[in-house]
């Protein structure tokens, strides 16, 4: 139904008995005051024994026998949760009828025993029949008032409603369906409420009583008419030429000959003619236009006729499954069942297609088996690529034990790196209320299989000894956040804290210094560490003192890691992870533009693990030498080679300058300053801290990308060769990664149920900002005009450079 449409049902027509439920009563009630000169035991003692007694009210008169629920005495919350039925029914009803709800405590004296009443009429202002919840204010020491117009109105008087009102009318909206469920949203929504609601209580004392009552839906709204009225009956036309607003029962229906037409052309009896069917010219360009959708794009209805109608000449073009699979409707039995036979006769298509497949779009479970079929197929370096999306995947599953949970489990059998990821991936999501038993479905399937595993299925350990090795570093990230939790405690400046990290790593946790069995790294699972070196490790200067902790290995060599607590390190986690997927598809082209995907891995909602990459941030670099250039030349001088410095070293700069720039824009990576640019001493440029992506920013007017002034300079300025081999490098990769468009679509589109902050707040606009910037609208030759432009464009813009002497200032005071 859309936006213009009204359905609704004549309340005359209702052969129905008035019914509604008693919910509950909230609020204190008061002190008996024959009690009040009663000691406080006795006081204690006393339970209220409360019963409703509902009558009906029609035009101001009593309408049958009134009605009382059971006692109820299990305070302070009392709930009856009782239905209450009438044997007068809706279309008796008057556009005055209301029902009258009073409060009785048979416990007290006969002077007491009255709590208070209410009143609320059945049809609203707009003459509709009041469903859902509705929360009526209790007049106290006052018998409900059936009169028209009554003297205990239960609604709150319009000037005294506050934000707990409105929030209660929201809520009664919610439950009837008008607002939207979306699930993550609603949790947040309901914290929020919970919220409001004591700081309101707090504020304004809790002294009025509540009676919750809830009337009944319909599928329909319930609009008042009198039994007997002619309903068709023109209205008068003023003659001041005003609207006139009529309600139509048939708009919204389908029209039957336009449904007739539609399931004759999709009929399965034309599955003959259709076979032999080819498409004309005109009919193949918009099939290859239609095919050239990103998977973001819904199909029109004469797109899905299209692509149905010729399903049997398309089954040789991979690409043209997933759409295929679009235009079916699966509500329909038989149409169901010729698309899945026809899946499995189809062309193979690519991984990334059957990530599509996992998307919350399809349903079908033969679909999703399908896709997994698919997944088979990719070997473990690629399948480690998508391995956080598709544990995401498992949210849209309709069972916690689906083909997908087991193709993960079996997988990870074989490779120890993946079953690590795949156990932290599971892991950290159990602290979803939504989902934890079904990540914990999977997270069971793993560990009774890798149990089970004889000695040299996945090296040299039997199946026990493998997963224990997995779960000790449960317990070595739980240790380190102990120790971060008493480094924060300590007084003093920074090396005060480094001094009782190692203090504590020397003494009281000693063990850490050498495990007794070698452990897994968590973010390198191939390797094994043996240690923590006190004297290697550090603390980081800022607000939640990360931990710098350097690893011996079991190879005799050692690895340095970040670890942080109270930080929710997941989007960090996705980023990195998509540079090293976007490194991966510029290889395969034969571009190595020398990025830095370093491993980042989320232990828990706010905790986890980064691999420390030495360097130094661009803001230390130009404070100390000036420039990047004087930086290169300590460490790469050649007095024949451009600027001082080798040519190797200048290239690799270029090229990861390059690399960065078109994966920042494309992600939309916001709060860009030269604290969080990174440069290795061999010429690598990366970027660190990724807590705003997405286009979101919390600067004024960011740049399209992140190039400063001063790597221009580094390159010899905007007319130099070496700037210009910068923007070719740039818009071949850009070219390159346009290609894969529909791979990163579909790997951000399996994110959308996650909790990652800047797609969970709202998905649908993420997705679709991640797919303008590659537009897709533009061909190779344009795009390498408008991404020159873009590059000029964030050379040229200048409130950058003022933004960062402002946070350079906070760093230093910090």
């Amino acid at each position: 139904m859309n936006g213009n449409e009204f359905r609704f049902f004549l309340s005359c027509d209702i052969n129905l008995p008035v019914t509604f439920r008693i919910d509950k009563l909230e609020g204190n009630l008061p002190p008996s005051k024959s009690l009040e000169s009663d000691d406080d035991s006795t006081t204690d003692e006393r339970k209220a024994e409360l019963y409703v007694e509902c009558a009906l009210y029609i035009d101001g008169a009593p309408f049958g026998l009134p009605t009382r629920t059971r006692l109820e005495s299990a305070g302070p919350s009392y709930c009856w949760n009782e239905l209450i039925t009438f044997s007068t029914k809706y279309r008796d009803l008057t556009g005055h009828s209301q029902l009258a709800f009073t409060v009785w405590d048979v416990s007290r004296g006969k002077d007491e025993g009255l709590v208070g009443g209410a009143t609320i009429l059945l049809f609203n202002s707009k003459r509709q029949l009041k469903t859902g919840k509705q929360k009526l204010r209790l007049w106290q020491g006052k018998v409900a008032d059936g009169s028209f117009s009554t003297t205990t109105p239960g609604k709150v008087p319009r000037h005294e409603r506050g934000e707990l009102e409105r929030l209660e009318k929201l809520m009664n909206k919610y439950e009837r369906g008008q607002i939207p469920h979306v699930d993550w949203l609603d949790r947040l929504a309901f914290k929020s409420i919970d919220k409001i609601k004591e700081r309101e209580n707090t504020i304004n004392g809790n002294s009025n009583l509540y009676l919750v009552v809830e009337f009944c839906g319909f599928e329909h709204r319930v609009v008042f008419q009198e039994s007997g009225a002619n309903f068709l009956l023109p209205s008068p036309i003023a003659s001041t030429n005003e609207i006139v607003i009529v309600w139509d029962p048939e708009v919204g229906k389908i029209n039957p000959s336009e449904h007739k037409q539609l399931k004759l052309a999709r009929s399965l009896t034309r599955g003959v003619i259709d076979r032999d069917l080819k498409p004309s010219s005109n009919e193949r360009k918009s099939i290859q236009r239609i095919l050239k959708y990103p998977p973001t794009r819904t199909l029109s209805g004469d797109e899905r006729q299209l692509l149905w109608k010729f399903r049997f000449s398309l089954m040789s073009e991979k690409r043209a499954l997933t759409k295929f699979l679009r235009c079916v409707e699966w509500s329909d039995v038989q149409e169901a069942k010729q698309a899945l036979e026809l899946m499995g006769r189809w062309e193979m298509i690519d991984v990334s297609d059957a990530l599509e497949l996992l998307s919350p779009v399809f349903e079908s479970e033969e679909v999703r088996a399908y896709a997994v079929s698919v997944l088979e197929r990719a070997d473990d370096e690629e399948l480690q690529c998508y391995l956080l999306q598709l544990v995401q995947a498992l949210r849209f599953e309709r069972s916690d034990k689906s083909r997908l949970s087991y193709f993960l489990v079996q997988r990870s059998l074989r490779n120890i790196e993946l079953a690590s990821f795949l156990r932290w991936y599971v892991a950290v999501e159990l602290h979803d209320p939504a989902y934890a038993k079904r990540f914990y479905s999977t997270y069971e399937i793993l560990e009774e299989n890798m149990i089970k595993l004889p000695p040299g299925v996945n090296g040299n350990e039997d199946g026990f000894k493998l997963w224990q090795s997995l779960v000790r570093q449960t317990e070595l990230t739980a240790q380190l956040c102990s120790i971060t939790r008493d480094v924060r405690n300590v007084r003093g400046n920074t090396q005060k804290k480094i001094e009782k990290l190692r203090q504590l790593l020397s003494g009281l946790l000693s063990e850490l210094t050498y495990f007794e069995e070698p452990i897994r790294s968590p973010v390198a699972p191939g390797v094994l560490i043996t240690g923590i070196v006190p004297s290697e490790s550090s603390i980081f200067k800022s607000a939640l003192h990360p931990l710098r902790l350097s690893f011996r290995t079991a190879a005799g060599g050692n690895c340095k890691v970040i670890f942080k607590k109270g930080d929710d390190i997941r989007q960090d986690q996705l980023v990195v992870q998509m540079v090293s997927l976007m490194d991966r598809l510029l290889k395969l082209e034969n571009l190595d533009l020398h990025l830095t995907p370093y491993k980042v891995l989320a232990t828990g909602q706010d905790e986890g693990m980064l691999e420390f990459i030495p360097s130094h941030s661009l803001a230390q670099i130009l404070s100390e030498h000036r420039s990047i250039i004087s930086y290169l030349q300590k460490f790469h001088p050649d007095e024949h080679g451009p600027f001082g410095i080798t040519a190797t070293c200048l290239e690799t700069f270029i090229k990861s300058c390059a690399g960065y720039s078109v994966i920042t824009y494309i992600l939309g990576i916001g709060d860009r300053h030269l604290d969080n640019l990174l440069l290795q001493d061999d010429g690598r440029l990366f970027h660190v801290d990724f807590g705003f992506i997405l286009g979101r920013d919390p600067k004024p007017f960011p740049p399209p990308m992140k190039l400063c002034k001063e790597m221009v300079e580094a390159m010899g300025g905007a007319e130099s060769q070496y700037y210009t081999r910068f923007k070719s490098y740039c818009c071949e990769a850009y070219n390159i990664l346009r290609k894969s468009s529909n791979l990163i679509l579909n790997l951000f589109h399996l994110m959308a149920g996650s909790n990652i902050p800047d797609i969970a707040s709202d998905p649908e606009k993420g997705i679709l900002k991640l797919q303008e910037k590659f537009r897709l609208d533009l061909d190779d030759e344009a795009c390498i005009h408008f991404f020159q432009d873009l590059i000029n464009e964030s050379v040229s813009a200048l409130f950058p450079q003022m933004v960062e002497t402002i946070h350079r200032w906070a760093q230093y005071w910090r």
